[in-house]
């Protein structure tokens, strides 16, 4: 089978690789669609980063991989003792490998694992025609929700997980920094969950035009004082939940300036460069930085149950790709800022 498989970094073949079969406790998939994420990027350029150069505690995979860790599928062979799943299931990947000894994974927190990995970064993914997965990284799919937005429910779940920890409130405002993917799935997720009253931060007009085109409410940063804006609007009381997204210097500063007395700024972003925030405005707001680091099962749920309310639409911002074009209409493309979201159809 086809598979793109990476070496380091600027160095990734689509080439033919054994197709799997799967073993005890897991099934194959035949992939759907498979998204190119902000990770697999900075492995491309900058790798290996999280891509192991020795065997995984978890999974004993290490470089050469096969990338791709969010997608969706159908189920075409089960493995032995399998059972409450079928062939022709259609699912979407919740691609964690945890260890389940340790604290936060006992806590039920498994998404911070000490040992973490990832399918498709510690072990071969879905940039392939066919992959093997555990059964407790499978979620079905309802029948109305496509493979193409199953294969966008890794990272709306990443959102989905972040706009929850913001415990945000549905009568004050709230805020999200950067449109990328991950900006656009906090604004579909605060959606869902209610809150009317949300601006979007963006630089970028093409990046602002996406998200407007989808319903929301943008500010410009580089044309307008954002922080004197949110102060008037909320008459002083500053944003109920920011969420950075942005993953730059500015967009913090800026976003501790707008969040409101006690209330978080939650990063979902990776930083590239060391921040050097102050942080007088969280002591005398007793306000806080919340980290957020991908999902758990609830997330996902939460997401696949709002795709079939039809609350996320893929128009104008999602683009899919053939395995073949993978590094000049998949990787390229985005690092040079001229498509928002691929998805590579296997």
């Amino acid at each position: 089978m086809k598979a793109a498989v990476y070496y380091g970094p600027n160095k990734v073949d689509v080439t033919d690789v054994p197709e799997p079969e799967p073993g005890p406790g897991t099934v194959k998939v035949q992939v759907g669609y498979n998204g190119i994420c902000g990770t697999d990027l900075h492995e491309y350029y900058a790798g290996p980063i999280f891509v192991p150069t020795e065997p995984h505690p978890l999974t004993g995979a290490q470089l050469p991989i096969v990338m791709g860790h969010e997608f969706s599928g159908t189920i075409t062979a089960l493995g032995e003792g399998v059972t409450g799943w079928a062939e022709g299931d259609r699912v979407a990947i919740e691609p964690i490998y945890r260890c389940g000894r340790c604290g936060p994974c006992l806590a039920g927190t498994y998404n911070i694992c000490a040992q973490i990995g990832f399918h498709g970064l510690m072990s071969d993914g879905g940039m392939a025609e066919y992959t093997v997965v555990p059964t407790d990284m499978l979620h079905k799919l309802p029948d109305n929700v496509s493979l193409e937005l199953g294969a966008l429910v890794e990272p709306m779940s990443v959102a989905y997980h972040a706009a929850t920890l913001g415990d945000p409130d549905p009568d004050r405002t709230a805020m999200v920094f950067g449109a990328g993917p991950i900006g656009i799935g906090l604004w579909f997720a605060l959606r869902g969950k209610g809150i009317e009253d949300v601006f979007v931060v963006e630089p970028s007009a093409t990046r602002r035009s996406a998200i407007e085109a989808l319903g929301a409410r943008t500010l410009d940063p580089t044309a307008l004082d954002v922080p004197g804006f949110i102060a008037d609007h909320t008459d002083g009381h500053g944003a109920g939940a920011v969420y950075d997204a942005a993953g730059v210097a500015p967009a913090v500063e800026t976003a501790l300036a707008c969040v409101g007395a006690r209330k978080a700024m939650v990063s979902v972003a990776i930083y590239e460069k060391p921040l050097t925030t102050p942080l007088l405005n969280l002591v005398m707001n007793e306000s806080r930085i919340q980290g957020s680091l991908c999902y758990t099962a609830a997330d996902f749920q939460a997401v696949i149950g709002l795709m079939a309310e039809g609350a996320y639409d893929t128009t104008g911002w999602v683009t899919a790709i053939g395995l073949d074009d993978v590094i000049d209409e998949g990787f390229e493309a985005l690092h040079a800022g001229t498509k928002m979201k691929v998805l590579v159809q296997p």
